[in-house]
């Protein structure tokens, strides 16, 4: 991409800055450089300094208003009043633009009204390409902040479950198998333990566990549980408030020590087998587990699924039978190239270590379970910049004293490096005669990584993965990085949403329809009529009703989604606590990784106006605003 030398020629070019003290023929730079990247000069300066969050003129509207007070052209009144005059009065139509909207008009289209409205009528071209409803489908990208793609110079991707996604629950019981035997055979657990089977469908992502309790909680966005089992037993509404809600001075954040989130699909095995044992030590006769708490409890089956990772179990099955377990996506190499041979440089960002990357990568790639020869070659890393494996997210985006290892491909053996300062003894153009050593590494940290990448700021690049503390809330917090979530789930959880919008409607009015009553009696009680308290219990009465009614269909609607947890995104009418930071640090969120190959590199994300409760009733059809 663009350096910081590029960066200064351009600078200097597009000022005009030609004196003779700067006569290293800056012409013939900037030509080389627009030549290189098929544009013009000035769309390749926006490019350089223009800001992922820079999308339209109408997203700065604040700022005009600024900087028209600053230079002195008016108040706001004044500026509301020019605003008004653009919005009164159609601008002239070019008689250019009107031969070509006659030429390409196909009919009425959903926006003629709103056109005319705001004096564009027959001056658009375009028009003419639109459906007559836009189509969403589960494989669309969506955007929670707006992001300007074309202004990314790096992109990032972590692998397990993001360019590598697992066939379910096949996968994930190579892990759950092996950490039984390990709980038995090595810690001493009961041997009936062997004969629990996995049940991936008891959970969803966004959960919470109270390891010193034992039970697994849902919470909204404003931390207020709504649901809890103890193990696989639900705990009663009266015990679930006065564990989490009856507080006076010590309220749970949730985010201390003895909560974990369930943050991806694959902590579904470590609830599966925490459940079991928290069942197992509850209702059973085990003097061995009577002894444990539920924490220690925890520990033990968390240790024991971290050594399946490291000791072969999962990584020597899936070498030996790759397409049992990982789904082929044969837009993956598509997708990479287009992004390299637009400029825009791509790594990988991995806790796997070198050994199980390779085996999943070199499938992806060639699309097959290739001979050992043709994997020794591990033509996957073409498609990268930089490939960073053994990681240690989220320390890796923290902890800025990590040491950088380069990888041998062919042994997997480490090579110490002196990351930063070797970049810097190597002079001009550094980070590349680094990366021309060996562009595949361990460990290391995020200095390194941007580094390597020679990017001058967080918000350049893009990174897209699962886990939504490791890699999007972490990164996104801690170094600015634009975001992308990566869920599997979103198109069922986007289908059970289509398929229940008549109920979701019914539900909506008659909550309204309940908030209207109840602003009714408060006017009955304010009156002081004689009969306001027959009017007020006949009131109670239909809102008893109703409630009824509403109770039903709440309860239906969200066991469409799922019949334990319900929607994945809402809890009770609150947005979940797995939406709020969905929404808070995912700058986008889609199905599959390789969906945002389906968009251009020039993509403008946008994201729908945020309206707060007194807006949104103003707004509503069925209300009236009436000034003080």
């Amino acid at each position: 991409m663009y350096d910081s030398k590029m960066k200064l020629a351009l600078t200097m070019a597009f000022l005009g800055s030609q004196s003779s003290s700067l006569a290293f023929n800056l012409p013939a730079t900037v030509s080389s450089l627009t030549t290189r990247y098929s544009t013009s000069t000035s769309t390749l300066i926006s490019r350089l300094f223009a800001s992922t969050y820079d999308i339209d003129p109408d997203e700065s509207s604040e700022q005009r208003l600024a900087d028209a007070v600053g230079a002195g052209t008016g108040n706001g009144s004044a500026s509301s009043s020019s605003s008004e005059q653009v919005l009164s009065s159609s601008p002239p139509m070019s008689t250019s633009a009107s031969a070509s909207t006659s030429a390409s008009a196909s009919g009425p289209t959903r926006f003629d009204s709103l056109l005319a409205d705001v004096g564009l009528e027959g001056q658009l071209s375009s028009m003419g390409a639109l459906r007559d409803k836009r189509v969403i489908s589960g494989n669309d990208v969506f955007c929670n902040r707006e992001l300007q793609l074309g202004s990314v110079r790096a992109i990032g991707f972590d692998m397990d479950y993001t360019i590598a996604q697992y066939k379910q629950p096949a996968f994930d019981k190579l892990a759950f198998d092996g950490a039984k035997e390990k709980l038995v055979n090595e810690l001493g657990y009961p041997e009936e333990f062997l004969n629990i089977e996995y049940d991936h469908e008891f959970w969803v992502r966004g959960l919470i566990i109270d390891t010193q309790r034992g039970n697994f909680i849902k919470i909204d966005r404003h931390k207020y549980v709504r649901v809890a089992y103890h193990g696989y037993t639900p705990i009663s509404s009266r015990t679930r408030k006065d564990l989490y809600s009856r507080f006076f001075n010590q309220v749970p954040s949730f985010g201390e020590k003895q909560y974990v989130d369930m943050d991806t699909l694959f902590q579904f095995v470590d609830a599966s087998l925490f459940a079991s044992m928290i069942e197992m030590k509850d209702n059973g006769e085990h003097e061995f587990m009577d002894y444990k708490t539920y924490e220690e409890l925890y520990n033990d089956m968390r240790h024991s699924v971290d050594l399946c990772h490291r000791d072969g179990v999962i990584k020597d099955e899936v070498a030996k039978n790759p397409e049992k377990y990982i789904v082929l996506d044969d837009e993956m190499v598509p997708m990479l190239k287009q992004y390299k041979e637009d400029g825009i440089k791509v790594f990988l960002l991995t806790n796997s270590l070198w050994e199980y990357t390779s085996v999943a990568m070199n499938y992806l790639y060639h699309q097959a379970d290739v001979d050992e020869d043709l994997k020794l070659k591990n033509e996957w890393t073409d498609l990268f910049d930089l490939v960073v494996v053994g990681s240690c997210k989220p320390a890796y985006m923290r902890d800025p004293y990590l040491n950088l290892f380069r990888v041998n491909m062919e042994d997997g053996s480490l090579l110490n490096t002196d990351g930063l300062y070797e970049i810097d003894a190597l002079g001009d153009n550094g980070a590349q005669k680094f990366l021309n050593q060996g562009k595949v590494f361990q460990g290391g940290n995020w200095k390194h990584l941007t580094a390597m990448l020679e990017v001058d700021a967080g918000e350049e690049i893009l990174y897209v993965g699962d886990h939504l503390y490791s890699d999007v809330l972490r990164s996104k917090r801690t170094l600015g990085w634009r975001s992308a979530f990566i869920m599997p789930e979103l198109p069922g959880e986007m289908k059970n949403f289509y398929e229940q919008i008549p109920v979701r409607n019914k539900i909506n009015k008659l909550r309204s329809l309940r908030d209207e009553l109840s602003v009714a009696g408060d006017a009955i009680r304010i009156s002081g009529d004689a009969d306001a308290d027959e009017k007020l219990r006949l009131l109670e009465e239909d809102d008893d009703k109703i409630k009824m009614v509403l109770t039903d269909l709440a309860e239906k609607y969200h066991r469409s989604f799922h019949p334990i947890w319900g929607m994945m995104f809402q809890a009770g009418y609150q947005d979940s606590r797995l939406a709020y930071f969905v929404t808070n640090y995912a700058c986008l969120y889609t199905a599959k990784a390789t969906n945002l190959g389906s968009v251009s590199t020039n993509r403008a994300f946008r994201t729908a106006a945020d309206v707060l409760p007194h807006d949104e009733l103003i707004s509503c059809d069925s209300t009236r605003f009436e000034e003080e």
